[in-house]
């Protein structure tokens, strides 16, 4: 399959059956009250004229009663058929093409800064020659990708130039884009997905991050999604020593429906965790979300508070935590960067969470996570709504990049 046509199916999906999905999911309920009242109209007016007939037989009474009842059973039957598809339009999934908007929108920044650079570079230079891949280098190095992350691309683009014979810099965009899926995908098949526990065991996710990278709030909204899966979540308020860290946890508790497991302000973790494992399992949840404390000033406390942590999750459920989730703010660019090589340092850390990447221009930084420390992005925030909190997807994160490019591309891609 074309590079094209997997980017078009990932992001549109199938309109005809997300056609057929919606016309289930959001029925008219006026038309199908309609259809409903119709036959009963009908059914009166045929009994009026039934009346006016003074010679029936008893046969066709007979008969005109049962097509009543027939009539009457079809109603209630369609009726009910009303109820049955009003009811699953609250657990309505999102369709590809609003997660592709999702993603399009959170990354406008960076495309507005990125992308119009691109665009200029490419008006200028009608031939691709080195002086187009400098500039070009220059451009990714300013969003944000990494500078490993750019030489590969680099060597990448000036192969494939030269294999396809590339003279001018038409398409350039759509090349850009193939390589940097290519780069972000590679050996990373099976890692994007959450470690779910099967058969109903409790699943434990532990949070790490420094303090204020939006680390509370992306936990409620993981709460929030995982429950609209029809999970059973509880919550474990670990970062105690923050201010005022467990009543923020415990207002997400409140908002998403989640039981928070707390103690007092100054306990300590390991036991709160310790008290947590047991009220889940207890109240057989399916996932356990447990939060940490953001302390970078001295690594060796952390370090140690972390291995405590560890050692009582592990020897309540073995091989858990399932899933160490590093939340990094995308604002802030390198320093992310600099914040994911230090808590790999100290833990293993399994996935990233980047947060308020809709709020930064330098949204290269996913690349550069995922080339320099080989950890998947498994989450972005990429908006303030519940919701917004989303899988990462390396085709719709670079078609976000590159939209209005990457929309003529697949127009003219198509057969």
């Amino acid at each position: 399959m074309s590079f094209f046509k997997r980017l078009k199916d990932k992001l549109i999906g199938n309109p005809i059956e997300e056609k057929v999905e919606n016309l289930v999911e959001e029925p008219s309920t006026e038309l199908k009250l309609e259809d409903t009242v119709e036959p009963v109209q009908q059914e009166s007016s045929h009994k009026e004229e039934q009346e006016k007939v003074e010679e029936s037989s008893a046969s066709e009474v007979f008969i005109d009663s049962q097509a009543s009842n027939v009539v009457e059973e079809e109603k209630q039957e369609e009726v009910q058929e009303i109820a049955i598809v009003e009811e699953p339009v609250k657990e309505k999934k999102p369709s590809a093409w609003s997660i592709t908007q999702k993603f399009k929108a959170g990354l406008e920044k960076t495309r507005n800064s990125f992308t119009s650079k691109v665009n200029d570079l490419v008006a200028r230079y009608r031939k691709v020659d080195e002086d187009f891949f400098e500039e070009l280098e220059d451009l990714l190095l300013q969003a944000d990708v990494g500078f490993e992350t750019v030489m590969e691309l680099m060597d990448k683009l000036r192969f494939e130039v030269q294999r396809k014979n590339i003279k001018d810099t038409n398409g350039i965009q759509a090349i850009i884009s193939e390589k940097l899926v290519e780069i972000y995908e590679q050996g990373e098949e099976d890692l994007i997905e959450l470690n779910m526990q099967p058969n109903g065991e409790l699943t434990v996710i532990l949070f790490v991050g420094v303090n204020g990278v939006g680390k509370t709030t992306t936990i409620g909204k993981l709460a929030h999604r995982l429950k609209s899966e029809g999970k059973t979540v509880v919550l474990a308020a670990g970062d105690t020593f923050r201010a005022g860290a467990i009543d923020q946890l415990q207002v997400w508790g409140d908002r998403v429906g989640c039981e928070v497991i707390k103690q007092s302000e100054g306990s300590d973790p390991a036991a709160v965790m310790y008290d947590a494992i047991r009220a889940a399992k207890n109240r057989k949840a399916d996932v356990l979300i447990c939060d940490t404390a953001g302390r970078l000033q001295n690594k060796v406390n952390l370090m140690n508070e972390l291995e405590k942590v560890h050692r009582v999750i592990s020897r309540e459920i073995p091989n858990a935590p399932h899933e160490v989730l590093l939340a990094l703010d995308a604002t802030t660019g390198q320093n992310a960067l600099v914040q994911a090589q230090t808590f790999k340092e100290v833990t293993n850390v399994t996935g990233i969470v980047l947060t308020k990447l809709d709020g930064t221009a330098k949204g290269g930084i996913v690349l550069a996570i995922r080339n320099k420390l080989h950890i998947p992005v498994k989450f972005v925030g990429l908006g303030e709504k519940m919701d917004d909190l989303q899988p990462f997807d390396a085709e719709r994160y670079v078609y976000g990049l590159f939209a209005e490019g990457l929309d003529k591309e697949l127009q003219n891609s198509e057969e």
